[in-house]
């Protein structure tokens, strides 16, 4: 009966966001065990993707409010579910493995969590991202890559995504958190993670993140872009949060790269090109990118390979001689992003052939 209910909740976690799917070695259902005691993932279950208050799931457990609500709060406490406080008002809701459970448990991440998440991510997550990973999380452009004379859009700006927000929370990296727990660390920035609106202030209200002024995020985001970190929003006009992430630790940059062809699978509006004649063969490009879409050919300069680009725009701020160019995608290929995050998990969804 006990594996039972993890098992249910395996399942109802495999339907939102990314998915939780089941792997051949059961290594999910260790991790739910991990996280979830057998009452916990019964409340859990009872949950839904819209945000409750304690008496409305309590009536529909038939349980005593003041009982659910302990219960709630407790697991809110935990990461285990989603928490907004709104007016004096407490809701509850369900909330995905990834981003959810998982990056929940940055303040408390311990070995053995992050040597289980490793694994599962290698068994089964990796290829379930990239049935949707466009709708997850997008590349943007670092600012610097973008000719001053080129109009982009607000949504594709990092810079004006972080002055839109009327607060904005700074937390740990959980994926570059995961690998120097697991002596496997990059060395990178890993206060690098910005989140906004409810999610920030979650990530508040569970001292995982602190608040931070416009000028300190425009600072962190500079030594992102100087580190060769990729700025990643969530994909959406209005994102909840914000990542910049390393090819060494983040499981989404790690699926998308073991794709042959990253480009058909990432949300993003631009691509490199090259001016071979003022390329001198330096190689500094090379290291920046993290899709292996630039390589030197018999003559020593630079070729990109279109269907591997995600349009980070790194390489354009490494080269020394200009060479490299960051340009719009041809018309018919741009897209605009789903207005909201719901809208953004509906598109999530539809990728995955769940609705």
């Amino acid at each position: 009966m006990t594996t039972k209910i993890y098992r249910q909740l395996q399942e109802r976690l495999d339907l939102f966001s990314m998915g939780f799917p089941a792997t051949e070695s059961g290594i999910e259902i260790k991790i739910l065990k991990y996280l979830f005691t057998p009452e916990d993932a019964a409340m859990a279950l009872a949950l839904t993707h819209q945000l409750e208050t304690p008496e409305t799931i309590a009536k529909r457990i038939n349980q005593a409010i003041e009982k659910t609500a302990v219960h709630l709060d407790d697991m809110a406490e935990r990461g285990l579910l989603f928490r907004v406080k709104k007016n004096g008002i407490i809701k509850y809701g369900a909330i995905a493995f990834v981003h959810g459970i998982f990056e929940f448990q940055v303040k408390t991440l311990k070995p053995d969590l992050a040597k289980m998440t490793g694994q599962y991510f290698k068994e089964a997550f990796d290829s379930n991202m990239q049935k949707s990973a466009d709708y997850f999380l997008r590349v943007i452009p670092v600012n610097q890559s973008i000719d001053v004379t080129h109009n982009v859009a607000a949504y594709d700006d990092a810079v004006q995504i972080l002055k839109s927000k009327d607060r904005i929370i700074i937390t740990d990296c959980i994926c570059r958190k995961r690998t120097e727990i697991m002596d496997e660390g990059c060395g990178k920035i890993k206060e690098a993670c910005f989140m906004f609106g409810s999610m920030g202030q979650y990530y508040l209200d569970r001292d995982m993140g602190r608040e931070i002024s416009l000028e300190k995020a425009i600072e962190i985001l500079e030594k992102c872009r100087e580190q060769g970190l990729v700025t990643q929003p969530a994909t959406s006009q209005n994102p909840s949060g914000m990542c910049n992430c390393c090819g060494d630790c983040c499981g989404v940059l790690k699926a998308i790269s073991q794709h042959p062809h990253p480009a058909s699978i990432v949300f993003s509006n631009h691509v490199i090109t090259a001016d071979r004649d003022a390329c001198t063969g330096c190689e500094a490009c090379l290291e920046r990118c993290q899709m292996d879409a630039l390589t030197l050919d018999e003559e020593e300069l630079i070729c990109v390979s279109e269907k591997r680009c995600i349009g980070c725009g790194l390489c354009v701020t490494t080269c020394p001689t200009e060479a490299l160019t960051l340009v719009d995608k041809p018309e018919q290929e741009l897209r605009l992003p789903p207005e909201t995050t719901g809208a953004q998990m509906m598109q999530m969804a539809k990728k995955r052939g769940l609705v």
